[in-house]
């Protein structure tokens, strides 16, 4: 996780269980844009959470405890001419749709006309009840609220509702009895808009844990739900923080949560996700610092890896790639639709791809990329950020000999580029990949000063590393795959945060668990080890070394 050029990225490896055909891993690469306050308009003083966009991004609901209310929550709307223009000043909904009791957690339908709420105003069936207000057009007033009756509610409270798309799933959350342990997320399904709603089924215990799980969002195509829970690995925050779980079909169950990790969560409360229809932006609540008062609305951007050969250009080499893994379930070219593509590489990822066609995208994942084609002097330009390095001792530059253009011949004696600091191992999930030739056991041909060799070579000469946790439990991991045979060789690095994996050729070589790695804020080692130790440095070629703070496939 680290911030490049305005935006922060967060890797979310998604494991999700299906009853068939087996298990089905989606790791989605995810470029997260800062969050940012919705302003003073919306935002004040008081509590302003739960926001809720209309399908054509011009209307945005939400509650607040701000002055001018009947008492309590009361929910407010307010408008915009356009989606690049800024909200307009918000208006009560008025005492038709709000009371003196608690308003809250509204969520519109995508035809404009139904909108529902949590509310324990009287005429429920105990504490928090779901209620509907309707309108014939958009343009008419909010009509008087329904209960939606004791099938829905019941005398344990409801609340935060969330309904979906196409209007036949009704999620929210229930304290009612048979739940997996205190609030959990239910949904009731009709067949038409014109039924009544069935009875509520309990999500599971993959989604519902043993905490809480409370307002929640399900993406236009149903295949994708975000929700709050205050189960275990949050990052803290009373009411809990962000959690986004996916199914297939609509017709499979829904997978395992997944957190949506440091960048939209934090020691804060975050609160009431929704998804806006046109799929780039998540809106939410939080009381988080920087606000205008105890809670605000924000919103932060989440938009997919459309660069799949990572070459900061949409061309036809991408398309290629994508036509090479039609019709297959790949995480790299899954790209559509938003946030978390549908398991098949098909027409709406080539939608998506060509909707970016010739323009020049680079990788904001890459956090560093030295070509090392140089023909001269002793600047190894780093083309991706501003970690320029030095090159020490007398490499050659080899312009036409690398495996990528050039590359840095290095005599295995003093010689290796030294940059500065680029990454901390310890921040988040990381990849580091370069190509090498040569080489002999017990070289270095990644290192951070002060810290861990990256990646170089065990006394046989295979591929290992020895990043790894602090303390004497961590150990080195070491591959049997041999790189010093004197071909080239495409090695690789890849922390997830859960897992240490080394990759030779694009292919795996080693794996095992590591939950955490030690820190190190020292600068790069480009063909010595961190101490430079004679005997250690690299004896041959160096080529296209790169660092991503993300999951990436090689």
């Amino acid at each position: 996780m680290k911030r490049i050029g305005g935006h922060w990225v967060f890797s979310i490896v998604l494991c999700i269980l299906v009853i068939s055909p087996g298990n089905l891993v989606v790791h989605a690469d995810f470029i997260f844009g800062t969050p940012t306050n919705l302003g003073p308009t919306l935002n004040t003083s008081a509590r302003d959470e739960e926001p809720g966009v209309s399908a054509d991004g011009l209307s945005l609901y939400y509650c607040s405890l701000r002055s001018g209310g009947y008492g309590n929550y009361d929910l407010w709307g307010a408008e915009r001419a356009t989606t690049q223009e800024g909200w307009g000043p918000p208006i009560n909904l008025g005492a038709t749709v709000n009371s003196s009791s608690h308003d809250f957690s509204p969520d519109i339908s995508s035809n404009g006309l139904s909108l529902y709420f949590g509310s324990d105003r009287p005429g429920g069936y105990g504490g928090y009840d779901i209620w509907v207000t309707r309108r014939a057009t958009t343009e008419h007033a909010w009509g008087t609220p329904e209960n939606l009756g004791p099938l829905v509610n019941s005398s344990t409270g409801e609340g935060c509702p969330a309904i979906s798309d196409d209007g036949l799933e009704l999620y929210f959350w229930s304290g009612r009895p048979s739940g997996q342990g205190g609030g959990d997320i239910w949904v009731a399904r009709r067949t038409t808009t014109e039924d009544d709603w069935g009875a509520p089924v309990n999500l599971g215990a993959l989604v519902n844990g043993s905490g809480n799980e409370l307002c929640m969002d399900v993406v236009a195509d149903g295949l994708v739900l975000f929700l709050v829970s205050t189960r275990a690995g949050g990052y803290g925050g009373t009411y809990g923080d962000i959690w986004i779980t996916r199914r297939p079909t609509i017709t499979d169950p829904w997978g395992s949560p997944v957190n949506l990790g440091p960048i939209v969560n934090g020691p804060a409360t975050e609160n009431g996700p929704f998804f806006a229809a046109e799929g780039s932006t998540l809106y939410f609540s939080s009381d988080r610092p920087g606000g205008s008062g105890d809670a605000d609305m924000w919103q932060v951007t989440i938009n997919p890896i459309v660069d799949l050969d990572r070459s900061g250009l949409i061309d036809i080499e991408d398309l290629i790639i994508l036509i090479e893994h039609w019709e297959q379930d790949d995480s790299m070219c899954d790209i559509a639709p938003p946030p978390l593509g549908d398991g098949r590489v098909d027409v709406r990822d080539l939608e998506t791809l060509m909707a970016y066609w010739g323009q020049e995208v680079p990788d904001p994942t890459l956090v560093a990329h030295w070509k090392l084609d140089e023909a001269e002097g002793i600047i190894a330009f780093d083309s991706a950020g501003d970690n320029d390095g030095t090159v020490v001792g007398a490499p050659l530059w080899q312009p036409n000999g690398g495996r990528i253009d050039g590359a840095l011949d290095c005599d295995g004696m003093n010689d290796y580029v030294e940059t500065g600091f680029a990454i901390d191992p310890a921040a988040g999930p990381f990849s580091v990949f370069a190509w090498v030739k040569a080489g002999a056991p017990g070289q270095a041909i990644l290192s951070q000063a002060g810290g861990a060799n990256w990646l170089m070579t065990a006394p046989d000469g295979a591929l290992m590393t020895e990043l790894k946790g602090a303390g004497r439990t961590g150990k080195p991991l070491a591959s049997a795959a041999n790189i010093t045979d004197g071909a080239w060789h495409r090695v690789g690095f890849v922390w997830d945060s859960t897992n240490r994996i080394l990759y030779v050729d694009d292919v795996e070589v080693a794996r095992d668990t590591q939950t955490s790695l030690a820190a190190s804020t020292g600068g790069l080692l480009i063909g010595a080890d961190s101490a430079l130790t004679p005997g250690a440095f690299w004896s041959g070629l160096i080529d296209d070394v790169r660092i991503y703070n993300r999951v990436a496939t090689p």
